[in-house]
């Protein structure tokens, strides 16, 4: 059998902005308190960016970069996950592009809200396997301090600003190494299924599940600036709005689900993981996704404390600080999961491969 080409996280990188606005300083703005909010969300201080979302992806970007040893020439590839993009035109990626010297890369952002990130490394990883590229960066970034009213005590306790980012290769593998496919499957357990993989062992991004519907857009929705600008003096409210409840029923049901998903495709338990790195929206909402999946806390490491919820850029932050802080190791087996508005979610199963240069 040929080789086989498999598309891997060989870098990741992290950016948060100093500013910090703590729940003590919320309480002097809308009608709260610290322990309401931590109680709620277990949430104490979110950063908020002076700058803007490009700026914020851009440093993230050069820190994965930097960790994966590479530079701007040699990338391929550059797709952003973000929501907030600062222009409606040029995309963040071509922003980005222009700041690490990628001059040769191919640029595009995707929407999907906090799935964002989840979303665009799937995407990288199918154009890596196929061979049209070879090195891919992947960013989440978002400024969701723009979209809130500071006001509004249902939304503005919940986000921050932050960017994340991964760099990816695609790799070959040895001969008679099964390639991983991809994708979603009406039978995630057969042996026919487009993402049932015969072998994870050489490493990468192994099978994913991605889910969206439209019928309950309503639950999170935020309007571009051009529709914000339509608004009559009757109706001023340009502003994320938020059926909070009906986002958490949706994602304790649904995150666990797409977990099940591509673990079946793996052939994988929940105790093979090592971690499972979430979106981090709420602390009760991973509190019980751990629990349906029978699983203890310390698998579902949390930063939403510090950073509270970051959209596109949670799942790549926390990634990033598990990488620096020395918490994975070549064949960790790791789930990545995320949920947004869309409504959008998904789950991807990946094997960890210490990266160029590992702290």
């Amino acid at each position: 059998m040929a080789d086989i080409m498999a598309a891997k996280i060989i870098g990741t990188g992290s950016y948060v902005p100093d500013q910090v606005i703590t729940n003590d300083d919320l309480s002097e703005m809308v009608d709260t308190s610290d322990a309401w909010i931590r109680e709620r969300t277990g949430i104490r201080a979110r950063r908020i960016t002076e700058t803007g979302t490009a700026d914020m992806a851009a440093r993230a970007a050069l820190k994965a970069m930097e960790n994966a040893g590479i530079s701007g020439d040699e990338l391929d590839l550059i797709i952003v996950g973000t929501s907030t993009g600062d222009w409606l035109f040029p995309s963040t990626a071509c922003e980005v592009q222009a700041a690490v010297g990628a001059g040769r890369a191919v640029c595009f952002d995707l929407s999907a809200a906090c799935s964002g990130f989840l979303f665009s490394l799937n995407t990288a990883a199918v154009y890596l396997d196929s061979g049209a590229y070879r090195t891919a960066l992947v960013v989440g970034a978002d400024s969701l301090s723009k979209t809130v009213d500071w006001k509004d005590r249902s939304t503005c306790i919940l986000f921050g600003d932050g960017a994340g980012a991964a760099v990816l290769r695609r790799e070959e593998s040895a001969a008679g190494t099964e390639k991983t496919r991809r994708g979603n499957s009406e039978d995630p357990a057969g042996p026919d299924s487009p993402g049932a993989p015969e072998s994870l062992e050489s490493g990468g991004i192994g099978p994913f599940f991605m889910g969206s519907d439209g019928n309950r857009s309503e639950y999170l929705t935020s309007p571009s600036t051009s529709l914000r600008n339509m608004f009559v003096e009757e109706k001023p409210t340009g502003y994320m709005a938020m059926n909070g409840q009906e986002v958490f029923k949706f994602a304790v049901k649904t995150v666990p689900e797409a977990i099940g998903h591509v673990l079946a495709q793996a052939g994988l338990a929940p105790d093979d993981i090592k971690y499972f790195v979430l979106h981090q929206a709420n602390e009760r909402i991973i509190a019980s996704v751990a629990k349906r999946m029978k699983q203890p806390m310390e698998k579902f490491p949390v930063n939403l404390d510090r950073y509270g919820n970051t959209s596109g850029a949670s799942i790549p932050i926390l990634l990033d600080e598990l990488n620096r802080k020395g918490m994975l190791r070549t064949g960790d087996r790791l789930v990545l999961s995320g949920f947004g508005a869309g409504l959008t979610w998904g789950a991807s199963v990946v094997t960890w491969q210490a990266s160029a240069g590992s702290i």
